[in-house]
């Protein structure tokens, strides 16, 4: 007896709803008009329901996303045809050529999430992970063998990184590329990403984020970010774009001083009293007021935010900096983000966008649903 391969979950439905919505359905126009008049292919929108179902059933290849939709009846009613895994392959060049296309539909499918949640985007958390290459990253050969050259590397886009320790894994150098991702701290949706080789500065491209998500719509007021991030240019960046930095302090010469402790007189320490954004400071005030003057003026920079690191609203925005690496763990482990199957940063930045653009097209379709439901 046959044992079907079809995965326990359907995400049939979810396909329908989500080819059906106007952003998806502006893409496929957008790529039909793209046509040359040639032999006839594949339709476009059965081409952009494959890159759907790879990220819906969690498949890592074209292979076996052609094979589940091959004997999958559900799908073949949904996209119309049983697409070839070499269609698929040139599907992917597709829109590696017509990038803005796919990026304009990005931007259309955020922009409707803004328009349904309106707080969508107004507190953020930035970070990166890991995402180890499909490629042999080893610099000889073999053990005692000859030093490879540039030009035998199957993947020459990748580069040697470090990683953090997680859970029973231990931290360390990998080979590969980094994902830095920006996330919306109460629903969990990623807003706006870039892929990079390992070897890049993670905290180089927390400000090009922000302004990604800005040019997106989204009123960015709060960012917050680990430990590795906090340096002055990004605290002075974030504030010039009306965004309060949410970031924990390194052991530096200045905090080990004490230069970041709140101003103390002989009658105490003394108390947060607000914060002016146009002014660039934050007030303190003697905590029995019989200084004269009383109360004083602290300009903001990385050791004294206008969101001080005592309070309880910048702990409670810290604590959603979980969303991120949740949202990591999701898009790697049930979106088939990870392993990678592909190779060179173009490639690996579609990869990344196919995936999250399913993420984001599903939550959108099941948003627009439910108020149908009801």
């Amino acid at each position: 007896m046959a044992v079907s391969k079809v995965p326990l979950r359907s995400g049939a439905s979810e396909l329908a709803g989500v080819l059906d919505s106007p952003e998806i359905a502006a893409l496929v126009a957008q790529l039909d008009g793209t046509r040359w008049t040639g032999r006839p292919g594949y339709p476009i929108r059965a081409m952009v329901g494959m890159a759907l179902v790879k990220s819906l059933y969690a498949i890592p290849t074209w292979s076996r996303t052609a094979a589940l939709v091959a004997e999958h009846a559900g799908l073949q009613a949904i996209l119309g045809c049983v697409p070839s895994v070499y269609a698929c392959y040139r599907f992917t060049a597709k829109l590696i050529a017509f990038r803005p296309l796919l990026d304009s539909c990005i931007e259309r499918v955020v922009g409707s999430l803004s328009d349904a949640d309106p707080d969508l985007g107004r507190d953020v958390s930035i970070d990166a992970s890991d995402m180890p290459a499909y490629a042999n990253g080893q610099r000889f050969v073999s053990k005692g063998g000859r030093e490879r050259s540039d030009d035998e590397f199957s993947d020459p886009d990748a580069s040697w990184g470090h990683r953090s320790a997680v859970s029973t894994r231990k931290g360390g150098g990998f080979y590969g590329y980094k994902l830095q991702l920006a996330v919306c701290s109460r629903s969990g949706l990623p807003l706006a990403w870039q892929v990079e080789t390992a070897r890049s500065n993670e905290s180089q491209f927390a400000v090009p984020l922000i302004d990604r998500l800005r040019e997106r719509g989204l009123a960015v007021e709060t960012c917050a970010l680990d430990k590795s991030y906090d340096n002055g240019p990004i605290y002075d960046a974030c504030e010039e774009r009306g965004c309060r930095p949410i970031i924990p302090l390194r052991q530096t010469i200045a905090v080990a001083r004490g230069d970041a402790e709140p101003p103390r007189c002989q009658h105490g320490e003394w108390r947060f009293a607000g914060s002016d954004s146009k002014r660039g400071a934050s007030k303190w005030r003697c905590p029995t007021a019989e200084c004269k003057p009383a109360s004083r003026w602290i300009k903001a920079n990385r050791l004294h935010p206008l969101i001080p690191r005592d309070t309880l609203r910048w702990r409670k925005l810290y604590k959603g900096r979980a969303s991120v690496e949740r949202e990591f763990g999701r898009l790697k482990h049930e979106w088939a983000l990870l392993p990678l199957r592909v190779r060179g940063l173009e490639r690996v930045q579609l990869h990344a966008d196919l995936t999250i653009l399913a993420k984001l097209s599903c939550s959108l379709a099941r948003g627009r649903a439910a108020p149908m439901a009801a």
